[in-house]
């Protein structure tokens, strides 16, 4: 039967028993954030910068909501187009009304409840103008600062996401300055692993003038490499990412074949698949023993279509909205790449997402195949990513990670976010992993036992992924 008292994302938004509130309000809500994946501005926490308005905080490189205004209707121009603040914020308020249904539509108002306090407010095109006002007028005190606001979202630790190139002086000068949460780098060594990519031969110049290194030959660029993950180490980076659209593993070629596949490429050349794919695995197995040797975390993020519209890139940019779900499979190139680290016993702490919620139960499998050393987890079933981390998608990769893994071991949530308010989607996965377990006890098939069930609330939200990140 229908109940018309039901507030609208209330307290209790999500969670339908007793059970589910009790682990939520107990144990979920009242644990910290440690952000191990995120796309955030180091600069903006770094200078606690004031934002002036929910444009410049909400929709600057925000693809998600870029993706569901162009669905909308409404005109580039407005979206990512020269127009002013108030003008692409109310693109934005037109387009809220359209995303019932939509996770957007929640997460609008989670950020709007948190930290900013607007809860009494639908986003619409005749509420935009109070909600701009209200919002301008909070975001100008000091308590919603960058670092304020992180603050209220309880975030205790974010790791950002970093080109090997990067100097990190802003991650050095804000763990000089000893405010805000603690702020981490993560290396992110794309470039040098696509050496088809047009881009490879720049990059590798830059990479030398970074590390100080002359690149001629393969040991040149590993010794190029070490100097960076030497440098980010020196800085308390424990996380590596690596985005593998299509993963290969081949037999790696030898080291005068490796010298003579990246001279050709410097020189110019064009490579063959086999010649590519060889190169990728050598420098992959060698950053994989790299991150093992210092105890650090892999991450691999697979199976993404990037930049689909060559329009949308040549007009806008690269990582604006134009991607998809790929379709490819990868169980035997992946297990591959992970035997080799593992039978030399150099497999580190490993992290695998996909983006195709098809490949749930290949994933789990592969990663309950390589555990061990004593490391609770030490391959996870990574947190639902992009396309799944909505109520659906989070609900089948936490089924997922019970029915084939040890969800007492998982490492839990994060942004993949560039938006500070972003942190909300932290609390939409607790209710529902709370609401999720709170039906289990209710149909009898956990027991009703709240302290021992939030425990495992507890480590899943956050001691998880203290212990896997910092624990040696």
């Amino acid at each position: 039967m229908f109940n018309d008292n039901v507030e609208f994302m209330g307290k209790d938004f999500l969670l339908e028993n007793e059970a589910a509130r009790r682990l939520y309000h107990e144990h979920a809500a009242v644990m910290p954030i440690c952000d191990y994946h995120s796309h955030l501005d180091p600069i903006e926490i770094a200078n606690n910068i004031q934002f002036d308005n929910l444009t410049q905080l909400w929709l600057k490189g925000d693809h998600y909501k870029w993706r569901a205004m162009r669905c909308a209707g409404i005109a580039e121009q407005r979206i990512t187009g020269d127009v002013g603040d108030r003008e692409r914020f109310q693109a934005w308020a037109e387009t809220v009304p359209d995303c019932l249904g939509n996770p957007l539509y929640h997460w609008t108002h989670l950020e709007l409840q948190k930290p900013l306090e607007i809860d009494n407010l639908l986003l619409s095109p005749q509420t935009a103008e109070e909600v701009w006002h209200l919002s301008q007028q909070r975001l100008a005190t000091p308590q919603l600062s960058a670092q304020g606001i992180l603050e209220r979202f309880n975030v205790s630790t974010i790791c950002t996401t970093d080109d090997p190139v990067d100097s990190l002086k802003t991650h050095q000068r804000h763990a000089q300055a000893s405010t805000g949460p603690t702020m981490l780098p993560t290396f992110r060594a794309d470039t040098v692993l696509k050496i088809e990519q047009p881009t490879f031969v720049d990059y590798l110049a830059t990479l030398e003038v970074a590390s100080g290194v002359t690149i001629k030959r393969f040991d040149d660029l590993l010794a190029a490499l070490f100097q960076r993950l030497e440098h980010f180490s020196s800085l308390g980076c424990c996380l590596s990412d690596h985005s593998l659209e299509k993963p290969v593993f081949v037999v790696p070629p030898s080291a005068q074949e490796l010298d003579r596949i990246l001279d050709s490429r410097m020189r110019g050349k064009e490579l063959s698949h086999d010649e590519a794919h060889g190169f990728t695995t050598a420098v992959l197995l060698w950053l994989g023993k790299e991150y093992a040797r210092r105890g650090w975390v892999m991450q691999l993020h697979i199976g993404a279509l990037r930049d689909l519209s060559r329009r949308g890139r040549r007009e806008i940019g690269a990582n604006s909205g134009f991607d998809a779900i790929g379709d490819i499979t990868y169980a035997e190139p992946l297990a591959a790449l992970l035997d080799g680290l593992d039978s030399e016993r150099q497999l580190p702490r490993t992290v695998l997402y996909n983006l195709n919620p098809r490949d749930n139960e290949m994933l789990a499998g592969l990663a309950g195949s390589f555990q061990g050393d004593g490391i609770p987890g030490k391959v996870q079933f990574g947190a639902a990513w992009w396309f799944n981390d909505q109520r659906d998608g989070m609900e089948r990769q936490l089924t997922t990670q019970m029915q084939f893994g040890l969800l007492r071991h998982f490492v839990g949530m994060l942004t993949d976010s560039r938006s500070l308010l972003s942190f909300s989607r932290h609390d939409y996965f607790r209710r529902i992993f709370c609401q999720m377990l709170g039906a289990q006890i209710s149909r009898g098939e956990l027991p009703n036992d709240i302290d021992r069930v939030g425990e495992m609330v507890r480590a899943v939200c956050y001691h998880n992924v203290q212990r896997y990140l910092f624990e040696r």
